[in-house]
């Protein structure tokens, strides 16, 4: 089956959409000329929960590094934080990882949807349009009870942007268009984005585009199966009343049809390319009052997440389609017992399944599934001015079900529960400096395996279900516009799943920020360093598939400045590693060092209202690396997914 770009359609979009904002200037409405601040503080400030003691660690993803990413990918998003790391150089193979650890471990909601995030585990679980977001928020380790089911490590939270976001005061009816080119691989996308509201009712609608060819490393070498070809789009409702009482509903669907390497997350090999088509697709249905008052203030989210993979091409191997899905329930209710201090008590549901079809499985048919229901409630309060606590706890049942085609063809079924709980404390010894911990327990059962390895033996009798421990201890000082933090970490796995065995896991490390604030720009210095093992071993990427990844010393530098007479943003960024020597079955082997810069500047002509020009060059340097969070950098006989090299990237935006 053959699968064609069309770049050159694209392209001769991007140039129509150019015109098109140079003879509409006149009817762009008029925005706020407020610099897009790179400071996550004032993203925490939006959060309704923002000074929780559970939030105290948490990430906040900021506003310029959220619209920087609208037409790059993940880990465009998380440049800035070094404790997120992104490798995988394509979205569909980008693997993410959190202090050291796969966000296969993480709770994951997208408009309070759970995520499955089990896939072929040479391709990301974790592909999103950020095109669509309006927030981002990593809980890192200690997450609370209302997080939801197997939160072994934190969860991730995102939401899509909603017509209040897109309208500026007195629109009805806005939107935005966007169009963005690079020059290594020729990509070309284009977005738009359609808002109205009108007595309370409110839409949102939202497609984009994106066709290229093959991208080049630093050194010139092609970069087989790098090609984009993806469609998105977001159709989302919503309904207020006076009282406050808000329904929405949101679907989002991401397309990715394309050749790929044999392996997606490796560079060019002998194995050649296939046709992989890649579908993922997010459904929710929410209910909330957003007074937040009293002690009767229920919120119900139903949802239906998933991600098909086909290589339909694929006449070896004989696989022709894996599914992954997840339906879940949450009800709950938050408890007002003043301002300060809440109570939220509820009930999950969670069906997951994970399934593959080709012609090795007897009768053609693999899968495995799970049904998890679990009660949970997270107090968050204040008992004094100064002193910050939240405690949780949830109980969670199990039921597991695997086909078992080898050795014998059976099902197998068992049934797992245990109890969860975490506490988090935050305590300002003075007014600009604070102290945090938190902990947690945390019950995961028996997750699902990894559909594209169903052709292996499958022997449940030696799994048992899993447990997590995170512990985080931190500090944050806050002298007139500097922001500096500091915290320890430590992630501990006992009887996680590999396959048809389990194993323990850890990841531990440190993780310190700085941030400094002036009249017109910002800067931000973020370090990380994680140290994973493997039943207490140093291990290399191929032994923490799945669990997490060899990262080390991990360096993040951005700054902006904004230049008000000449209505010019400018601004750039630099990503570093350190040599790391890898462990377990590549002992031996270096994970070599890089540093990598990045600029940027962005222009607003003035005469055109809501519009802004932005050119980047991405890899200024031509640096050959590859991230260090990329799936077998220490590998021999494999080509590694190398990043691309030199980029230039050029991006309009209308704003309308």
């Amino acid at each position: 089956m053959a699968i064609q770009t069309d770049a050159l359609r694209a392209r001769l979009l991007c140039g129509t959409a150019l015109t098109l904002i140079s003879v509409l200037p006149a009817t762009a409405q008029e925005r706020e000329g407020d610099v897009i601040s790179l400071d996550p503080i004032l993203v925490r400030q939006q959060d309704e929960k923002g000074n929780a003691a559970d939030r105290s660690s948490s990430v906040y993803v900021a506003d310029a590094e959220l619209e920087r990413a609208r037409m790059g990918d993940v880990k465009d998003l998380f440049a800035g934080i070094a404790s997120v790391s992104v490798g995988g150089a394509i979205p569909v193979a980008q693997k993410i990882f959190v202090n050291g650890v796969d966000m296969l471990n993480l709770a994951i909601q997208v408009d309070g949807v759970s995520q499955n995030n089990r896939v072929f585990h040479h391709l990301s679980a974790n592909a999103f349009d950020l095109g669509l977001m309006k927030s981002v928020r990593v809980d890192p380790g200690v997450a609370p009870a209302d997080a939801g089911p197997r939160a072994m490590a934190g969860r991730v939270v995102m939401e899509t942007v909603d017509a209040e976001d897109i309208l500026t005061k007195g629109q009805s009816v806005g939107g935005t268009a966007r169009m963005s080119y690079g020059d290594n691989g020729g990509t070309a996308q284009g977005s738009l984005t359609l808002a109205g509201e009108s007595n309370g009712f409110e839409i949102v609608a939202y497609a984009k585009r994106a066709t290229g060819d093959n991208f080049e490393d630093g050194d010139g070498t092609e970069m087989t199966g790098t090609a984009a070809n993806m469609t998105a789009a977001l159709l989302k409702l919503g309904y207020e009343s006076e009282q406050g009482h808000r329904l929405e509903f949101s679907a989002q669907q991401i397309e990715d049809e394309e050749w790929r390497n044999d392996k997606p997350n490796f560079g060019p090999s002998s194995g050649g390319t296939y046709a992989y088509l890649i579908k993922r697709y997010n459904y929710s249905l929410r209910y909330e009052n957003v007074n937040n008052t009293g002690l009767w203030d229920p919120a119900v989210t139903l949802g239906y997440s998933g991600t098909d993979v086909d290589r339909p091409n694929d006449a070896w191997a004989g696989f022709t389609n894996s599914t992954s899905r997840t339906y879940s329930l949450v009800l709950q209710n938050e408890f007002h017992l003043s301002d300060s201090n809440k109570i939220t008590a509820g009930v999950d549901f969670q069906n997951r399944k994970t399934s593959i079809s080709g012609s090795w499985v007897t009768p053609d048919f693999a899968s495995e599934e799970s049904d998890n229901i679990g009660v949970f409630a997270q107090a968050r309060l204040e008992p004094t001015a100064r002193l910050n606590i939240s405690a949780g706890m949830r109980y969670d049942w199990q039921d597991f079900t695997g086909y078992q085609w080898l050795p014998t063809d059976s099902i197998h079924t068992s049934s797992h529960s245990g109890a969860s709980g975490n506490l988090s404390v935050t305590y300002e010894v003075t007014d600009d400096f604070s102290l945090r911990a938190g902990y947690s327990n945390v019950f995961g059962g028996l997750d699902l395996g990894d559909s594209f390895e169903f052709w292996l033996t499958r022997d449940y009798s030696g799994l048992r279900p899993s447990r997590a421990q995170n512990i985080i201890i931190g500090a944050d000082w806050t002298p007139g516009a500097w922001t500096i933090s500091g915290e320890l970490f430590k992630t501990k796995f006992d009887d996680a799943r590999d396959g048809t065995t389990v194993v323990d896991f850890e990841s531990q490390g440190v993780n310190i920020g700085a941030t400094y604030g002036w009249g017109s720009g910002f800067a931000r210095l973020s370090y990380a360093y994680s140290d994973a093992t493997l039943d207490g071993a140093p291990s290399s990427s191929f032994d923490l598939r799945d669990f997490g990844a060899p990262l080390g010393h991990v360096l993040s530098v951005e700054v902006q400045q904004e230049l008000m007479q000449y209505n010019t943003l400018l601004g750039g960024s630099i990503e570093a590693a350190a040599s790391y020597d890898a462990g377990g079955s590549y002992a031996g082997k270096e994970l070599p060092s890089y540093v990598v810069a990045n600029v940027f500047a962005e222009y607003t002509p003035p005469a055109w209202n809501g519009v802004s020009i932005r050119g980047s060059i991405n890899n200024l340097f031509d640096e050959t690396y590859a991230d260090r969070a990329t799936y077998g950098g220490e590998f021999t006989g494999f080509q590694t997914m190398n990043e691309p090299g030199r980029n230039f990237v050029v991006e309009a935006v209308m704003k309308f």
